[in-house]
């Protein structure tokens, strides 16, 4: 190959690398899906070694792992209807879904929508009394806002529809509703009971401290020392 030759096959190469860089900064953007040995899904910016994890895209999260082992998480138990399909059952057990949710909250109903309309069994926990709010602060770890809602053990905060999408494809709910036609999710429940006031005491009436003394006896009556006219003689028997 004559030397031109060659300097036109080195420049090719040079502007390749030079379209190739963008595009490995827009990869890099990307955060890929891994499924490891204990079956635990993650997220990393990085791409996993078998090059066969599924990426999503996430503009504001770094690493984000989805764990189905939340103590707090609620489940689809309680639901009535037809049996799940096996596949939803699978991942219905293994990263719950609860909602929950206020009266008057406009985010809300929009969560639950989304929820609905992708077929996912989820179960709903009302926040309506001061009882309902220190229990979602402890279970968030502070937080006091609605909608909250678990998906598995990760937490969102504040309804996203990008964001909530972007996890429940993760956690692999399939983006159109499976469930069968005649189910039915279970009823909203409070998470917290309202405290009963306590029941007022009976009045009773109040016993005096002391009571008064028996009347004390007459005095038996004395004989008269001395002569009376009936005993002029004074004879005492």
């Amino acid at each position: 190959m004559s030397r031109v030759g060659k300097l036109t096959v080195f420049a090719a190469a040079l502007l390749g690398a030079a379209t190739l860089l963008p595009m490995g900064q827009a990869e890099a953007q990307q955060i890929y899906r891994s499924v490891g040995p204990d079956g635990k899904v993650t997220f990393s910016d990085q791409p996993p070694a078998n090059n066969a994890g599924k990426s999503a895209k996430d503009g504001s999260r770094g690493a984000t792992t989805l764990s189905g082992n939340a103590a707090e998480a609620g489940s689809s138990g309680g639901a009535t209807g037809g049996t799940l399909p096996y596949s939803l059952q699978q991942v219905a057990s293994r990263f719950p879904v609860t909602l929950y949710s206020g009266d008057d909250c406009a985010p809300c109903n929009s969560a639950r929508n989304l929820l609905m309309a992708r077929g996912v069994p989820f179960t709903e926990r009302t926040v309506t009394n001061n009882e309902s709010i220190a229990a979602l602060k402890a279970l968030s770890g502070g937080n006091n806002s609605i909608p909250f809602a678990t998906i598995g053990g990760q937490h969102l905060s504040g309804f996203s529809d990008s964001e909530w999408t972007q996890y429940l494809d993760a956690a692999g709910y399939p983006k159109k509703s499976q469930l069968p036609p005649n189910y039915q999710r279970p009823a909203p429940t409070p998470l917290a009971t309202a405290a009963q006031p306590a029941p007022a005491t009976p009045q009773t009436t109040q016993q005096p401290a002391t009571r008064p003394l028996p009347a004390a006896p007459a005095p038996d009556a004395v004989a008269p020392s001395g002569p009376t006219p009936t005993n002029p003689a004074g004879l005492v028997f």
